[in-house]
């Protein structure tokens, strides 16, 4: 591999993998805490003590079903963080009531062992606080303001007016909660207190971290999903590959994602993917480097691939942006737009 060649496959290292953000790594010699007892209902309650969630159920209920769907599909990224406080319930209650597929998750472990479904390996960019995840408890995660920066024109976002963050103070008792919801909703929250609400909900989940120091929080992934009977809902990925096998040994019924090293070589080199590694997702480009082409959409489907793209560009986070992208042929946007995303694929159908 020459020069040129070695600095575009660094490029592509941090765009091949969904989701990708800072590596965080978890205490490897901390013990995984019970599940945090909270109020959801499993029939789809809010938790909080809203109304119902009162969004269609989805057409497809397992991944088996989802893959056989014909058409694309939409995730929310993150619960759609363009349009709703990043990865919290209000995110993802929204997100079904749109309609969405699928519901897509990054999830780290807190100080105390309890799997949060949050990005960052920090979280002073979207909460009122500041600190790792890894190092704070799930209660002190909890009482945080996770809408702290949202506004409608950015997901996270400081310097702006007051008014500029509708949102802001609903965790915490200063402003009122929209119709429907409460204070919880718009905090960072345990993984396992989300998915209990959408028991007919596909999920796509990131486990963030690196192989061996974040094997506790695929650990306690493969728990929660065998305890609530999610295992043939779910798809599982990371950044890294052996942290993401680790996982799969665990359960090795869920269907996996390729992680970086896998991918790169698929993109890069045209090698194949290891055995049933059929679901691909990856940014439409990074960096100037045009990713998603039309020959890439034919190569990866005559190789019997499943191409799931999320868009990393906001000018792209749109209705004719998805538009576009369902002209190429791509099998699902992980929208951060779940609406519009919907809307567009409802028109086309």
């Amino acid at each position: 591999m020459n020069r040129s060649t070695r600095g575009f496959a660094a490029s592509l290292l941090v765009a091949l993998v969904p989701l990708t953000g800072v590596v965080a790594c978890s205490d490897t010699g901390a013990e995984p805490a019970a599940a945090p007892t909270t109020s959801a209902d499993p029939s789809g309650g809010s938790a909080t003590g809203g109304e119902p969630n009162s969004g269609a159920p989805p057409e497809a209920t397992t991944v088996a079903e989802l893959l056989e769907l014909d058409r694309p599909i939409v995730l929310s990224h993150s619960g759609g963080e363009n349009a709703h406080p990043q990865a919290t319930p209000f995110a993802y209650a929204e997100s079904v009531e749109a309609g969405v597929d699928m519901l897509d998750f990054d999830v780290r472990l807190s100080a105390d062992g309890v799997l949060v479904a949050h990005h960052d390996e920090d979280v002073q960019r979207t909460t009122n606080g500041s600190g790792e995840v890894r190092d704070m408890t799930y209660d002190d995660l909890h009482a945080l303001d996770a809408a702290y920066w949202f506004t409608d024109a950015c997901s996270a976002c400081s310097g702006e007016p007051e008014e500029a963050y509708p949102y802001r103070g609903v965790r915490t008792g200063e402003a009122d909660p929209p119709e429907g919801y409460g204070p919880d909703d718009f905090a960072p929250t345990a993984f396992e207190e989300i998915i209990v609400e959408y028991p007919d909900h596909t999920l796509n989940i990131e486990i963030k971290g690196s192989y061996p120091q974040d094997v506790p929080v695929a650990e306690e992934l493969a728990r929660i999903l065998e305890s609530n009977d999610r295992v043939d809902q779910a798809v599982v990925t990371a950044f890294d590959d052996e942290l993401a096998e680790a996982f799969h040994e665990l359960l090795p019924e869920v269907a996996i994602t390729p992680g970086l090293a896998a991918m790169t070589s698929y993109v890069l080199g045209g090698v194949a993917l290891p055995p049933e590694r059929n679901i691909v997702q990856i940014p439409p480009e990074y960096e100037g480097v045009e990713l998603l082409t039309e020959d890439f959409v034919r190569r990866a489907h005559g190789d019997g691939l499943v191409l799931w793209i999320w868009p990393n560009d906001r000018s792209i986070e749109n209705r004719a942006g998805y538009a576009g992208l369902l002209e190429m042929g791509v099998d699902g946007i992980n929208a951060a737009d779940p609406a519009e995303a919907v809307a567009v694929l409802q028109g086309q159908a």
